[in-house]
């Protein structure tokens, strides 16, 4: 792969977890130490070893990953079903090869070699009580910027709340995987989960987490509701039910990220009074859901990843 590289210069580089002799790390690890920024999509099964290979190929440097069709009756439909994921990620990961209008988000560009200063779209403004829950969300490029974001945070005085893009099988090895990485403590959400301060809780893929108020503080609750931004679980249905339950007492946080599932929660949080800050777009590996907010102007603040948690 690596010489196949350096001879054709593709745009986008894909590959199958499960390659005949050969580790699927081997090719990622050398490419990104060369200095290629050529992105990597990883086709990977709908299993728990698939789920743990594609974390370990994310960690290493691969871009994003698409599952396999399981179970779908017929190759036409599974030639659908990988058509139907795949594009979009071709067409966010290259948009030079696809050119969208001018001021439209999902943008790419490699990472940043220093931190890129703060961008302040409207007066940063935090509830006189302070904040009573962060809340977090993040798709393509997402494991890797959470990670790095939690590794450099404290255990916090509220809880924590995030939805990353990911199916059933990926979440419950991505919860654990980030438990033993940081120093917060991580689960993956269970049907009534307590918020509790130094805790960080992860949506279960399939299902949306929702913020619902109690008498000491916050639950989270799952619902099968329909998806939103062909997502679930959705960033808009978090951003939007904490701002019901904690009004402007939250603290939203938008990481790199394909689409805009984020802006419409995003709006509904602002309007209540939250805070909302974003990723910048050089430190992102797509930046449309955080270019969205920022284009809206719903964002107090466009910040590299390492500038993240001193803010937060």
């Amino acid at each position: 792969p690596l010489q196949k590289v350096a001879q054709f210069q593709p745009d986008l580089v894909t590959m199958d977890l499960e390659m005949p002799q050969m580790d699927f790390i081997d090719p990622v690890r050398p490419l990104r130490a060369s200095g290629s920024r050529v992105p990597i999509i990883m086709f990977s099964t709908l299993t728990e070893r698939g789920a743990v290979a594609t974390l370990d190929a994310l960690a290493a440097g691969a871009s994003d990953y698409v599952p396999k069709p399981a179970n779908v009756g017929s190759v036409g439909r599974s030639m659908e079903q990988v058509r139907e994921a795949l594009i979009p990620r071709i067409t966010s990961l290259v948009p030079r090869a696809f050119p969208r209008p001018s001021g439209t988000a999902d943008r790419v560009l490699p990472p940043p070699t220093a931190r890129t200063r703060a961008v302040t779209h409207r007066p940063a403004r935090q509830p006189a009580g302070g904040y009573r829950l962060l809340v977090i969300g993040s798709s393509t490029g997402g494991p890797e910027a959470v990670s790095t974001l939690l590794s450099a945070l404290p255990p916090l005085p509220v809880p924590v709340a995030l939805v990353q893009h990911m199916p059933p099988l990926f979440t419950r090895q991505f919860a654990p995987r980030l438990d033993r990485q940081v120093p917060a403590t991580v689960v993956e959400a269970g049907p009534d989960e307590p918020l509790l301060p130094g805790k960080v809780v992860i949506a279960p893929g399939d299902h949306h987490l929702e913020v619902v108020a109690t008498a000491g503080g916050f639950r989270g609750r799952l619902t099968q509701g329909p998806p939103e931004n062909y997502c679930r679980p959705a960033v808009d249905v978090l951003f939007r039910t904490a701002a019901h339950a904690a009004g402007g007492a939250v603290l939203s946080v938008v990481l790199t990220g394909m689409g805009s599932d984020d802006c419409k929660g995003a709006q509904v949080l602002v309007d209540a009074g939250g805070g909302e800050r974003a990723q910048d777009e050089a430190s992102s590996g797509v930046w449309g859901m955080p270019g969205a907010v920022a284009t809206a102007g719903l964002t107090e603040a466009v910040l590299s990843l390492p500038d993240l948690a001193p803010e937060i």
